[in-house]
């Protein structure tokens, strides 16, 4: 896979098919700011860096395994923004992936590290051989992203999780075509009640 384009102060987007201990600690660094910002990304504030570190090792290994491409930007302090693509799915969703844990640490926000990282992510789906992405998002600001870079709103789940400080929120669900989508009949409209 080629390094997509990166924004200006921020190294080439790469994939990690291994990861050092150093890269764990600065992963975990980007997850526990993250959390600790209010991000709603499976994880209770405060984020212990056990947790944190266990959290990278299972992604990488997962990733080393070919489950997953786990992709991470670099500014001078080391990295600062990562997103996966989780290609393992059920075997009768083969040309699916999702897109999850999109993070951009505090000091690398506003400059285009978020979309430039998507755009990795669907390069790297792409090569992978998947033409449907989907996600979901509990951030406002995310969501703008993700309509701006062309994604389909699906619908928003009602307290869907908690919150790192506690407190339910909503997720908005998305999908995203990266590739021509197969000959799907239209979605047909069905009413509740029993078969």
């Amino acid at each position: 896979m080629a390094e997509p384009a990166a924004p200006s102060g921020i190294g080439a987007i790469r994939a990690l098919t291994t990861a050092t201990p150093a890269q764990i600690d600065a992963l975990a660094d980007v997850l526990i700011d993250c959390v600790a910002g209010g991000a709603s990304v499976s994880f209770m504030h405060p984020l212990s860096r056990v947790a944190a570190r266990r959290f990278w090792r299972d992604a990488a290994a997962a990733a080393a395994r070919g489950q997953r491409v786990l992709l991470v930007a670099e500014d001078a302090q080391g990295i600062c923004g990562t997103v996966q693509v989780i290609l393992a799915q059920p075997e009768n969703q083969p040309h699916r992936a999702d897109v999850a844990k999109m993070l951009v640490h505090t000091r690398a926000r506003r400059q285009g590290l978020g979309a430039a990282l998507m755009q990795a992510a669907e390069q790297a789906a792409r090569c992978a051989g998947k033409s449907l992405l989907v996600l979901d998002t509990a951030s406002d600001a995310a969501l703008r992203l993700y309509l701006r870079l062309g994604w389909e709103h699906c619908g928003r789940i009602p307290g869907y999780a908690l919150l790192p400080q506690g407190g339910y929120c909503d997720t908005t669900v998305l999908y995203r075509w990266i590739a021509p989508p197969p000959d799907v009949p239209p979605l047909q409209t069905r009413t509740a009640g029993p078969n």
